[in-house]
């Protein structure tokens, strides 16, 4: 069976270099999406001594991460269902993550501050989260006319006040911008 990737928008690999995903990590995937565009590609890098977990509100998304999971022999990705606009809504342990990413996701938050501080509550004291989200709209794809995108300056505000600094900022293909925050804790 064929998936569509999505990497003709966003390079996974690219992030994975820039955000320094290596062997035995634990990783997580907030808002992975059907395509598990993060999530599989993810998997090969943390092998077996490494976890991706697989975060989304939606079940059916999930469902069919597990099964993809399951008809590629694939034991190191956990799915699970969370609220990422509720605090504690992660049902992952405290001080757990090596990184977190946000991939096209906080556009759809009005205040994603929360979704921050949950990720921050799982991250171990020297981590990363690594948000990729829109700068335009891109056909039917992307924040709908009226939706605001995401402002990246209030993330880096939110870094600066959360312990964290910004590492990198770049573009991630022509209509995504990359912010990576390092921990320094």
């Amino acid at each position: 069976m064929s998936y569509h990737s999505g990497n003709h928008l966003i390079d996974p690999q690219e992030l994975f270099k820039k955000s320094r995903v290596q062997e035995g990590m634990h990783i997580a995937d907030f808002g992975c999406g059907r395509t598990g565009h993060i999530v599989f590609p993810g998997s090969k890098i943390v092998g077996e001594r490494g976890v991706v977990y697989a975060v989304d509100i939606l079940k059916d998304v999930l469902e069919n991460i597990r099964r993809r999971a399951a008809l590629e022999s694939i034991h190191n990705i956990e799915t699970v269902w969370a609220n990422l606009e509720q605090s504690q809504g992660v049902t992952i342990s405290p001080k757990t993550l090596d990184i977190a990413f946000f991939i096209n996701v906080l556009f759809h938050f009005k205040d994603y501050n929360v979704a921050l501080d949950e990720a921050k509550r799982i991250l171990k004291p020297k981590a990363r989260i690594v948000v990729v989200d829109w700068t335009m709209r891109l056909s039917n794809l992307g924040p709908d006319v009226g939706e605001e995108l995401v402002d990246f300056e209030k993330i880096s505000q939110w870094a600066q006040e959360n312990n964290f600094i910004v590492q990198d900022t770049c573009d991630a293909g022509a209509y995504h911008r990359c912010m990576i925050l390092f921990r320094h804790e």
